[in-house]
């Protein structure tokens, strides 16, 4: 029995706070060395005097003295956007964890994967924006992709019992002969039952209300318009080497079961545990091993019911939007989550509507010619253009 040397990139948000607990939960399996976070200066030193890794690393370099003026011992100090990418490769550590907001993940990860470093997955824009690169590299490195995102955790502990034949990187079969589909799980979030004639008038607050989860405020509008669980699709798609047409959504509001599987005899195997992202943080530090911890487990007795229903495509198009983006590859997918980032926050500062969201996003995926197999520098080019042709988009209208 061994500890995982992990460094943390994005820790002072909710998924680094999770590994943090989880952690101190199995402290003789995990082991935190690095610690990275954008801006939160104050925040980044608390944990980082509760846990004592080698290094830290501050994005914003005008906070630099706040940091240092806070940490009760002298770690080695990354900084700026360089500083993420070196943290990555910090010698020290076997696993990076990738739970940074936005695209400033994606050259750490790569970074991190030419390091050696197996990677646990939690931003959805690395295989979103440039899963066949991901893929490609970790295939060619020998590294392993664990999933962190609850659904796609499920997915790979469903199909973990195939050990020996499914392995969680570009190695896999592609694409899967046995699997029949991949059946992510949604809440549905606060709208799921709001007929869509009163989407003109959904307030950010309302929107802000997720039933389930306590998530930052642009997942949580993703989670309501369904675009997360669109990101997710395609997340799916790479991850587990399995066509876009086989990954499939259903809503579920109990967010018990996190995923499914549904092979090709017709048998479903489920995940199921409470909401805490501490299961799925511990499952892939720990893999391919379990052990005891200290969450909650599930009480039968006290699950009422759980409640399973199709998604209303029509009222949600983010669903078919991410289908279409997953199934043309390229760079498309990286114009829908540009635009969708963009179009959130201009929800989230009142500029325009709650269904503006989705009309700017499937606007601007329209006007794109998508290059195949791009680069990574051309997936960010594309990311930029999206960003720019969305917020031109909102001001026309």
């Amino acid at each position: 029995m061994r500890r995982k040397r992990v460094v943390v990139l994005g820790a002072t948000g909710s998924i680094g706070e999770s590994a943090l607990k989880v952690a101190h939960d199995i402290p003789e399996r995990m082991e935190i060395v690095g610690l990275a976070a954008n801006s939160n200066a104050k925040k980044l030193a608390a944990q980082a005097n509760a846990v004592r890794p080698k290094a830290v690393c501050l994005v914003d370099e005008s906070k630099i003295a706040e940091l240092r003026g806070a940490l009760e011992y002298e770690p080695r100090i990354f900084l700026g956007e360089q500083g993420l990418i070196d943290i990555a490769c910090l010698d020290e550590a076997e696993m990076v964890l990738v739970a940074v907001v936005g695209t400033g993940g994606l050259r750490p990860a790569l970074a991190a994967i030419e390091a050696g470093k197996d990677l646990a997955v939690a931003s959805k824009e690395i295989l979103v924006m440039a899963g066949e690169i991901v893929m490609r590299e970790a295939g060619g490195k020998g590294v392993q992709i664990l999933p962190v995102d609850s659904e796609h955790n499920a997915i790979f502990q469903c199909l973990d019992s195939q050990r020996e034949r499914l392995t969680p990187n570009a190695q896999r079969p592609t694409p899967n002969a046995e699997v029949r589909r991949l059946i992510l799980t949604a809440s549905g979030g606060p709208f799921r039952n709001t007929p869509n004639e009163q989407f003109e008038s959904i307030t950010v607050e309302q929107a802000l209300k997720h039933p389930t989860w306590n998530m930052g405020p642009k997942i949580t509008i993703d989670s309501a318009t369904l675009f997360n669980k669109g990101l997710e699709m395609i997340e799916a798609h790479w991850l587990f080497g399995v066509e876009m047409k086989r990954v499939e959504v259903v809503i579920h509001p109990q967010s018990i079961v996190h995923s499914m599987v549904e092979f090709t005899d017709g048998s479903v195997l489920a995940q199921l545990s409470h909401s805490d992202m501490c299961f799925p943080i511990q499952y892939a530090v720990t893999w391919p091993e379990r052990v005891p911890n200290s969450l909650p487990p599930l009480d039968f007795g006290k699950v009422r019911q759980l409640e399973f229903a199709t998604p209303r495509y029509e009222d949600f198009p983010a669903l078919n939007l991410a289908r279409r983006a997953g199934d043309e590859g390229g760079t498309l997918p990286a114009v829908l989550n540009a635009s969708n980032e963009i179009a959130v926050a201009a929800f989230l500062a009142g500029e325009i509507s709650f269904p503006q969201i989705w009309r700017t996003v499937e606007e601007v995926m329209n006007r794109h010619g998508s290059v195949a197999k791009p680069t990574l520098d051309a997936i960010l080019r594309a990311d930029q253009w999206a960003r720019q042709g969305a917020a031109n988009a909102l001001q026309t209208h």
